[in-house]
C-alpha cells in the first residue's frame, strides 16, 4: 500500500477514534477500545473503506504509534489526543526526570507565564526525545522545545501517565517547572 493512503488511513482513525466517533455510528467502550470488526464496517458504511491488512499496516507503521491493538487483535483505540471525554485507564507512572514539550516560539512567552494547558485534550503531552517535540513544535510554525522538570513536578504530587507508544501526560505544567532548551 502506498505511504499516502496509509496517511489518509491515519488521519481518519484519529478523526474517528479522538474526536468524532458518532460521525461514522461507532461508540468507544471503556479505555476507548472499539471492536475492530465495528469499525471496519463503520469505515465501510461511510465511504472509506479500510481493509484488515491495511488497519494493521497502520497500527505497526505509523511513526507516532499512535494507535494499538488490545492483546487479541480484536479492538483498536487511540493511545492518547483525544478531545472527547474517555478514561484510557492508564496508571500513574514515575516520569523520567527530564521530558520535553513541542510548540511554537510564538507560543513560548505566553507558556513560560501561564505554564503548558492541555487546551482541548485530556492531557499535556510530553516525549522524551528533544528532536520528537522539535517536530510536534513544527507543525504549527517555527519549532521551540521546553524542558520540563519532571522530576521536581512528581515530588510535587503531580501525576504522570505513559500511554502505549510512550508518550507521557499530565493534566498540567506550571511555570515554575519549565526552561527553554537552546
Amino acid at each position: 500500500m502506498n505511504n499516502s493512503r496509509l496517511i489518509k488511513i491515519s488521519k481518519y482513525l484519529s478523526r474517528h477514534l479522538r474526536h468524532t466517533p458518532e460521525r461514522i455510528g461507532i461508540q468507544l467502550g471503556s479505555g476507548g477500545w472499539v471492536p475492530v470488526s465495528e469499525l471496519l464496517n463503520a469505515c465501510q458504511k461511510h465511504n472509506f473503506p479500510i481493509q484488515l491488512n491495511q488497519l494493521q499496516q497502520v497500527v505497526e507503521q505509523n511513526d507516532k504509534q499512535r494507535f494499538s491493538f488490545d492483546h487479541t487483535g480484536a479492538m483498536i483505540r487511540a493511545n492518547q489526543g483525544h478531545s472527547i471525554k474517555i478514561d484510557l485507564e492508564l496508571a500513574p507512572a514515575i516520569p523520567p526526570d527530564t521530558l520535553y514539550h513541542g510548540t511554537t516560539t510564538s507560543a513560548v512567552e505566553s507558556i513560560l507565564k501561564e505554564g503548558i494547558r492541555k487546551m482541548s485534550r485530556h492531557h499535556v503531552h510530553l516525549s522524551t526525545a528533544i528532536e520528537t517535540a522539535r517536530r510536534v513544535g513544527s507543525r504549527h510554525g517555527i519549532p521551540a522545545v521546553l524542558i520540563v522538570d519532571t522530576a521536581a513536578m512528581h515530588r510535587d504530587s503531580y501525576r504522570f501517565y505513559c500511554s502505549n507508544n510512550g508518550v507521557w501526560l499530565v493534566d498540567f505544567v506550571p511555570p515554575k517547572y519549565l526552561g527553554i532548551n537552546s
